[in-house]
């Protein structure tokens, strides 16, 4: 605690306008905060010419301490900052925008549709008969393509040594015969549409109580009837008297171990675009600029006066630089993205929405930093 009379020493400095000695950062023509061409740099990717520049990102919470400026990361901050907007949705397509995130965040979220959120896939196939022109290895490889619609979080995943039963497999029958009817083919065009779920499990081998699965009872899928996504799937095709009669063998698994388990088409981001004119750009020049953009990202501002060029569409332009092809045109107008601003696409095979496997994608990774945290600790 302050003595009286260093108190009474204040109370008189601040009376007769004593003050103590001002700080550089303190005086009035020192900017405050990060210049504005250091936060451009920062929060913007700038689309040159010939190349982008500014790519690269500052993580280092002392990148710009001398502009008294601390760029450590601040979750509460972070949380308020961040946004998730949906763009539009359909059964197959999400497209969102993510806005506060890194890069590294987005990319993570990408790698995991792709690769780790699960499905159900058709992993064995056991051929009965086969007189078709195709062999069983390309027959079972196409069977084993055709998207299955069953949700795998009611399923186990089954290694080797398990035993096939009603947590952790499909299974499926195929039993079709061409034949000559009134002079036209039935059954000539085998399709996905043919393939029967068997609830209780294997019937083969058909002469022997001992069958492929050992299923205890028979399967109730919470979300109706097992079935393949796609009903047009071409499977193969037959000519009279050729037959195919077969199982296969539906298990859980990710795209990473192959393909054919990865839920996802395509999943892509692209960091949101900025269309900046330098100048105003009015008349025959305006027009031009109209014209050159190939995504109809300018419009033209009639006024009466003069035709002014503005930017309209700036979320739908592609980075094709085709307005800065010509000379000079670069002083003019700038383009440019925003680091932290990502569109985001997910294409859903059609085993789950899109936006229940941007939600699991969100769960597997929220699960990655828990066993992170626990390892650390």
């Amino acid at each position: 605690m302050p003595s009286k009379s260093k108190k009474e020493e204040k109370k008189k400095e601040e009376k007769h306008g004593k003050q103590k000695p001002m700080s550089a950062l303190d005086m009035p023509d020192v900017p405050s905060g990060i210049p504005q061409h250091l936060e451009e740099r920062r929060t913007r990717v700038f689309c040159g010419k010939d190349a982008p520049s500014q790519t690269q990102t500052a993580q280092y919470s002392g990148a710009y301490a001398s502009a008294d400026v601390d760029n450590s990361l601040d979750f509460e901050k972070w949380k308020k900052g961040f946004r998730a907007d949906i763009v539009s949705l359909t059964d197959e397509v999400l497209e969102m925008e993510l806005v506060g995130i890194d890069a590294a965040i987005a990319n993570a979220l990408r790698r995991i549709l792709i690769a780790e959120v699960p499905t159900m896939a058709i992993e064995k196939v056991f051929i009965a008969n086969n007189t078709s022109i195709m062999q069983d290895e390309v027959l079972s490889h196409r069977l084993g393509l055709i998207p299955v619609q069953a949700d795998p979080s009611e399923f186990e995943y089954r290694t080797d040594e398990d035993v096939a039963n009603e947590s952790n497999t499909i299974v499926f029958k195929l039993n079709v015969k061409c034949v000559r009817k009134d002079g036209q083919m039935v059954n000539s065009a085998v399709t996905s549409n043919m393939l029967e779920w068997l609830p209780n499990g294997s019937r083969l081998p058909e002469d022997s109580d001992s069958k492929l699965t050992a299923f205890m009872h028979e399967q109730s899928p919470l979300e109706g009837p097992v079935k393949t996504v796609h009903e047009d799937i071409l499977i193969t095709k037959l000519r009279p008297g050729q037959e195919l009669e077969l199982e296969a063998h539906a298990v859980k698994g990710i795209g990473k171990t192959h393909a054919k388990w990865s839920p996802v088409a395509t999943a892509f981001y692209r960091l949101m675009p900025e269309v900046i004119l330098k100048q105003e750009l009015v008349g025959a020049e305006a027009e031009q600029l109209v014209a050159m953009c190939p995504k109809k990202v300018f419009d033209i501002e009639d006024l009466g006066k003069q035709k002014t060029a503005k930017v309209s569409r700036p979320r739908d332009c592609s980075i094709c630089r085709e307005c800065l092809r010509l000379p000079g045109w670069d002083e003019k107008v700038e383009l440019r993205r925003i680091k932290d601003h990502f569109i985001f696409t997910v294409e859903s095979v059609g085993q789950m929405p899109p936006e229940k496997l941007f939600q699991r994608a969100v769960d597997i990774l929220h699960g990655k930093c828990e066993k992170v945290l626990a390892l650390s600790h």
